[in-house]
């Protein structure tokens, strides 16, 4: 019986990889000559850190364009509250991973509401499609890269 898995994961390497080139090309631009502007990672949070808010949209603005040269889908990062401090503004971000409940729920909704002989089950963070026919399981597939769930959604271990 084919079988596929729904997950929304980040590839790790791929994103400190990005702030990295991200943070080299802050320190060569003229427009952020000595403001310490840098952007931390740790875990599953980014912290983008300069010394006004407008140096922040121009970092995040650069930080987006060095993940979609990676191939990170930047709905992914979900900025915070800037946080502004005499001559230190800072900006966090919370980095996505995994499929929530809800938005499992909806995911299965949509299989169920498409009548496709299928089964969907939610197991944690992915959601996990099994059916008779793989064509079903690529209607699916295709089906889902046409909604907006607002999280990137990637389709691993197909099996037949």
């Amino acid at each position: 019986m084919p079988t596929f898995d729904i997950v929304s994961e980040v590839n790790l390497h791929e994103l400190s990889n990005a702030i990295d080139q991200s943070n080299r090309e802050l320190s060569t631009r003229f427009d952020f000559k000595n403001s310490d502007a840098h952007v931390e990672y740790k875990d599953t949070s980014l912290s983008l850190q300069a010394e006004n808010e407008f140096q922040l949209k121009q970092m995040t603005d650069i930080l987006h364009k060095k993940l979609a040269k990676r191939g990170i889908d930047i709905t992914v990062l979900e900025a915070g509250q800037a946080e502004i401090q005499n001559r230190r503004a800072r900006l966090p971000m919370t980095i996505k991973q995994g499929i929530d409940k809800d938005t499992a729920k909806k995911i299965v909704k949509v299989i169920k509401e498409r009548k496709f002989k299928v089964q969907a089950t939610i197991q944690g963070e992915q959601v996990r499609v099994s059916g008779k026919k793989r064509d079903d399981l690529q209607q699916i597939m295709a089906l889902l890269r046409e909604q907006d769930l607002g999280l990137p959604l990637q389709f691993i271990n197909f099996r037949d």
